[in-house]
């Protein structure tokens, strides 16, 4: 296990100088006076509170790199070479009807107005962030070209320069809000959904009354805590007049730009940015019940529940007022994983680690189950990004997780896709990419895939972060289809625990899966013994 200490670390643009770091303290085993850097107690010694952040902050994402004891990657993934499950009814599995394109990767989640997705992920919850902001056409037209659901995450319209409110303090306009929603519908083909998630400021200002009311959105989601894990949702702002703008709106602005010393340090320079966070989520059982009748007076259809890494406890309450409350999804989201906006070493320190959070939303949800109460459909999250997470996931939570969340996973191809375009712009393509072309045809595999969707006078309209997205959720769809079809299941709803195998006895003991010199081996022994 590396034992992770506060040393210097990429995202925090730090380094240790010597070739020897003290484990527990993550200083270096020789400090030096006069040393020149640049560990973290070096740069916080004249950066302070910045050094608590990745950075450079709005124009990166980061993620937890603590190496846990158990991870997903102590799960392998069966095969078998007989059998053949979840093909269409009436088809006899064969080598000619039993081959990996005939996998269906569709997933559905929902209590009963369900929402049916070619692949079985969807995007983190994409909110007030300058990365999601500035990068939403490629995000919101990928997920909808690839069929996925799209998250609108915190605060869009809390952080509107051109908000308006009526007299009640209720927003009556939000123009990014507004943008946000008619780019994924504007190429939504019934696979997908878009949906918008509320905060404790997102209820205070009447978020969820305006696209119920607005954009006639079927569903409607619920976060237990706020972004940034759970201390507030968290931006930054380089503007003394934007800090006092927000902390009007009711945001907690730190440092308080309203305090003369602190307009000064800004004016002279010291102060280059000013934070902007939400107020901690409070939760209880009635209130939550009350909170969802409301939503479904509305009008919404829907309602999901985003919880993060909390404690068991949190999560039982999840699984069970979820169920009670008949929720549609419950996303379960696990530390480290990844963020924009999230203090470093909490997400390196902080929270139930996901393979171990999702153990446990399995065994809450099968004790509801086996009591006769239906859990709500699950969604996991936590670092997944790439198909054998997605499978193994779907496995270990089988049969209550319906699909994965993933964050930095559905960015970074929107985000490279839209650097590509720059690049050729000014024709300054690295070799990385220029060595399969210099034209987006040539350059994107899925280009005409995408151009056979939208029409030939669509696709000058697509941005080229879109046509990542779906180039990447393919991949994922296909390398889905393999793992599947290896492991003889042919539809996501046949997918179950017996697929994967645990490879240390501590992986076993956490997950339940049995550890593989077990897995099978009565099996084995009735063919030996036959």
């Amino acid at each position: 296990m590396n034992l992770q200490s506060p040393r210097g670390n990429d995202a925090t643009r730090t380094a240790n100088r010597s070739r020897n770091v003290v484990a527990m303290s993550g200083l270096c085993s020789r400090c030096i006076d006069g040393c020149t850097g640049n560990c973290e107690v070096f740069k916080a010694t004249f950066r302070g509170r910045e050094l608590i952040y990745p950075g450079p902050f709005g124009d990166v994402t980061a993620g937890g790199d603590k190496d846990y004891p158990v991870d997903y990657s102590h799960l392998n993934i069966q095969g078998y070479a007989l059998g053949a499950k979840g093909l269409p009814a009436g088809v006899v599995g064969d080598p000619d009807t039993a081959t990996f394109p005939s996998v269906s990767t569709e997933t559905e989640y929902g209590w009963t107005k369900k929402v049916k997705m070619k692949v079985p992920i969807f995007t983190g919850a994409l909110g007030s962030t300058e990365i999601a902001r500035k990068n939403w056409e490629h995000f919101a037209v990928g997920a909808a070209l690839s069929g996925v659901t799209l998250v609108c995450g915190e605060n869009v319209c809390g952080i509107d320069p051109k908000l308006e409110r009526d007299a009640k303090g209720k927003v009556s306009l939000a123009p990014d809000m507004d943008r946000r929603i008619e780019v994924y519908k504007r190429y939504h083909s019934g696979y997908g959904e878009i949906l918008v998630q509320c905060n404790v400021e997102d209820s205070r200002l009447g978020v969820a009354e305006y696209v119920a009311k607005k954009h006639k959105l079927d569903t409607i989601e619920l976060k237990w805590g706020q972004g940034a894990k759970c201390i507030g949702g968290e931006i930054k702002v380089g503007s003394l007049e934007r800090a006092i703008e927000l902390q009007k709106r009711g945001y907690i602005v730190t440092p308080d730009p309203s305090n003369p010393t602190n307009q000064a340090a800004f004016k002279a320079g010291a102060i280059k940015e000013f934070e902007r966070h939400s107020r901690l989520g409070f939760i209880d059982e009635q209130g939550f019940y009350d909170r969802v009748k409301e939503l479904r007076n509305m009008g919404f259809k829907r309602i999901t529940l985003k919880t993060g890494a909390y404690s068991l406890r949190e999560l039982a309450m999840a699984i069970k007022w979820g169920s009670n409350a008949k929720i549609d999804l419950l996303t379960i989201d696990g530390a480290a994983g990844g963020t924009g906006m999230s203090p470093w070493r909490m997400m390196e320190e902080w929270g139930v680690p996901t393979i171990y959070l999702h153990a446990a939303a399995y065994d809450f949800a099968r004790r509801l189950a086996d009591k006769g109460q239906r859990p709500p459909d699950l969604a996991f999250a936590g670092g997944f990004s790439s198909e054998d997470g997605v499978y193994k996931a779907l496995a270990m939570g089988a049969p209550f997780v319906k699909a994965v969340c993933m964050g930095r996973a559905l960015m970074i191809p929107g985000m490279v896709g839209k650097n590509i375009a720059q690049w050729m712009a000014e024709g300054k393509l690295p070799a990385s990419v220029s060595q399969f072309g210099s034209t987006v045809e040539e350059i994107f595999v899925n280009d005409e895939d995408v151009k056979k969707l939208v029409g030939n006078s669509e696709i000058k309209n697509i941005p080229l972060g879109a046509i990542g997205i779906y180039s990447y959720s393919e991949k994922i769809k296909v390398g889905l289809q393999q793992l599947m079809a290896g492991s003889r299941c042919f539809n996501v709803n046949v997918i179950s625990r017996k697929e994967l195998m645990s490879l240390t006895d501590e992986c076993a003991k956490v997950t339940g899966i049995p550890y593989v010199m077990d897995a099978y081996r009565e099996e084995a022994l009735k063919v030996l013994d036959s």
